[in-house]
């Protein structure tokens, strides 16, 4: 059974910083694609940043560009995104995400690409 599990949430003030970290567990395979999503009340999710944990680029939202790091730690199984100069606007739910196969090649960004998703996890900025 895969399970994600998401911690690192809280509150910080604008400017802040903040590291979310998903521990991921049940995968057989030894690389998996995984990602970050936020949600916030009547929108729909968005995706935040996405990686392959075995190499190549990372990607990222335009608004995540310059100010958010995606990173995967193998040997603990942990999804990690530090998150610096926090805007109001990232108030939001986050989301880790993951799947083990490359679903042929369909955009990161896409929810729907992610067969496992974790509980969720708030990040609230205060101005």
């Amino acid at each position: 059974q895969v399970l994600l599990r998401e911690s690192g949430g809280g509150s910080v003030q604008a400017g802040g910083s903040l590291t979310l970290s998903c521990i991921i567990t049940g995968y057989t395979t030894r690389t998996i694609y995984a990602a970050w999503f936020r949600q916030v009340p009547g929108n729909e999710r968005e995706a935040v940043a996405g990686i392959y944990t075995g190499g190549g680029a990372n990607n990222y939202a335009d608004f995540a560009k310059g100010r958010f790091t995606i990173s995967h730690d193998n040997a603990k199984n942990t999804l990690y995104l530090q998150m610096t100069d926090l805007k109001p606007e990232d108030t939001a739910t986050h989301y880790c995400a993951a799947d083990r196969t490359s679903k042929f090649g369909a955009p990161w960004h896409r929810a729907g690409r992610y067969s496992a998703w974790g509980q969720g996890i708030e990040v609230t900025v205060s101005p």
